[in-house]
């Protein structure tokens, strides 16, 4: 019988960059949050090896994606020799930051050992996760955390008193921002590179108190600097949002996806509408929950 999954994507509410590491990574900090849009996969056992497809034509089935090297990797850990038939119906933007193809490479983790009756423990998995991205390790848990490392050092957090009853409108702009682009352009930026700690223990400190004038001046992503050089847009974009009653903008990890963060779901339906009458019906957009 086919196991059904939805995978969601998720919204940086801070990125702080400490500086290069010597592995050539970012030491940072970041405060994850999941949001209730999702890919869906369907995994099925049967055949030989891996067969992978997707909905979205731009995207590899082979080794190069990131569905595929997870099952991978899954099958040598477990010692498996069974085949598995693995579709992706794909909704999240491809190279928005909101961590698409990273979700989908944890939930397909899960996934497998869930249809294979469970050969892996967690720590193992935490292990693939963060062998296969930065990211990946966040989506094995459900909720909001703050990372830290590259990334891979997950701390699990309660949920944000701030954020109860708010709705996400999700803004992807057209073109995407390649991750390692981001990080590389840094260098350009030595504030930026070399961000001050602390910076997430104290949004995540006026996120639970629901002290929103405390966190309006929190919110913050390193890359924005990069970014904000090349794409411009990205920028009035958030001018536009905070203008028109978004409690918070900001760019998602690498970009180029921009998020604001809105009372309610009809709120966040009526800021779309005017965001489309301002910048157009270019792009893409869509309305969640946290």
């Amino acid at each position: 019988m086919p196991l059904n999954k939805k995978s969601p994507c998720k919204v940086n509410l801070l990125l702080n960059i400490l500086g290069r590491r010597d592995d050539g990574f970012h030491e940072l900090e970041t405060v994850m949050q999941p949001v209730d849009f999702c890919d869906e996969l369907v995994f099925e056992r049967g055949g030989n090896g891996i067969r992978f497809s997707c909905s979205e034509k731009n995207l590899p089935t082979d080794s190069r994606n990131l569905v595929f090297r997870a099952a991978e990797k899954f099958f040598a850990a477990a010692r498996i020799s069974d085949g598995v038939r693995i579709h992706l119906q794909k909704k999240i933007p491809l190279a928005a930051g909101l961590g698409g193809g990273s979700g989908d490479a944890a939930t397909t983790l899960l996934a497998l050992n869930e249809l294979f009756d469970g050969p892996l423990p967690s720590d193992e998995l935490h292990e693939i996760a963060a062998a296969l991205g930065s990211d990946v390790p966040f989506f094995l848990q459900n909720k909001a955390a703050l990372a830290l490392g590259r990334g891979e050092k997950i701390q699990p957090l309660d949920e944000f008193s701030a954020l109860a009853g708010k709705a996400f409108l999700l803004i992807h702009p057209g073109f995407g921002i390649s991750t390692p682009w981001a990080y590389q352009n840094l260098a350009r930026f030595p504030e930026v590179l070399n961000g001050r700690l602390g910076r997430a223990e104290e949004l995540i400190a006026k996120l639970r108190a629901n002290d929103w004038s405390g966190a309006a001046g929190c919110f913050y992503n390193s890359l924005e600097a990069p970014a904000f050089e090349k794409f411009p847009i990205l920028m009035l974009y958030q001018e536009f949002l905070l203008a028109n009653g978004a409690r918070a903008a900001l760019m998602s990890g690498s970009g180029s996806a921009t998020f604001a963060i809105a009372e309610n779901a009809a709120t966040a339906e009526s800021l779309a509408e005017k965001f489309k009458s301002r910048f157009g019906q270019n792009g893409w957009m869509a309305v969640a929950e946290s």
